[in-house]
């Protein structure tokens, strides 16, 4: 097993520049206590002391100030070897990752839209139904994925919004606040989440789900309820009800490639997903 994995060192980087977990959670765009969690982890992994930790302060022990020197090399060695890769295959077709059933409908109208555009390659669609989409466009496996914010992780990726959405509670059809117009984040008080595979939730005491495929059937028999982006509920699965959430934040969804690679053919990709869901 490897000490330490390329997300843990963009994580540790992201703090070890901030200096301030907060801060280093809002750029990374995840859950401050999850990134905690990961840098002890590292720290543990590795047998050292990256930061000196008090109520007022963060600052980089010794081992912590090589650690960030050396994993900017690394980094940026890595994004270079992507980049050349990427170049090396102009030719080939594009990968687009997503989300079995993750496209709200905007899949065909782009693929039109980058079809018409001059020189457009074969676009080959990934699927994969886990949290790693964005892990598959920065490691260079799929250069581009459609992803969920603020669910997905961001960093390192150069983004355009295609559609903006509200989210729901999927609740049993039988649910006391099934019949309900709209409800809040109040109202779900009690209720069992679940927890997600690969995210970090000390909330949720619920049972570990990959996905709204495995979710669906622990809804319907009062197991858990769960808020989601309405587009991976559409239409309605039998036996539950779907309620908007008016206090929960929207939900988004974007296409997005490794920011250092700017071949013209992704470039135009990009461009023509936008431009067919009106966000140019």
């Amino acid at each position: 097993m490897d000490l330490l994995e390329v997300r843990e060192l963009r994580y540790f980087v992201a703090v070890a520049e901030e200096l301030h977990f907060g801060r280093a959670a809002s750029r990374l765009r995840i859950a401050q206590p999850a990134l905690s969690k990961a840098i002890q982890r590292v720290e543990g992994r590795l047998g050292v002391q990256l930061f000196i930790r008090t109520s007022r302060s963060v600052k980089l022990t010794d081992a912590g100030a090589v650690l960030l020197e050396q994993g900017r090399h690394a980094l940026n060695a890595m994004a270079v070897a992507v980049q050349s890769t990427r170049q090396a295959a102009e030719s080939g077709p594009l990968r687009l990752v997503m989300k079995p059933g993750g496209d709200a409908g905007l899949l065909s109208g782009l693929l039109a839209e980058y079809a018409n555009t001059p020189d457009a390659r074969q676009v080959d669609i990934m699927f994969h139904a886990g949290r790693e989409r964005a892990d598959l466009v920065r490691d260079g496996r799929a250069d581009a994925a459609l992803l969920y914010a603020p669910f997905d992780d961001l960093t390192g990726l150069t983004t355009r919004t295609l559609h903006v959405e509200d989210r729901v509670a999927v609740l049993p059809e039988d649910h006391r606040l099934a019949e309900l117009p709209s409800i809040g984040y109040a109202d779900l008080e009690g209720e069992t989440f679940p927890r997600w595979r690969g995210v970090s939730d000390e909330k949720s005491d619920g049972p570990e789900l990959n996905d709204v495929a495995e979710l669906i059937p622990m809804v319907r028999i009062g197991r858990v309820v769960a808020v989601l982006p309405r587009s991976l509920v559409t239409p309605t699965p039998p036996g539950t009800a779907c309620v908007p959430v008016a206090d929960a934040e929207p939900s988004s969804i974007v296409i997005g490639c490794n920011e250092h690679d700017h071949r013209d053919s992704l470039a135009a990709l990009m461009e023509a997903a936008a431009t067919a869901n009106g966000r140019v």
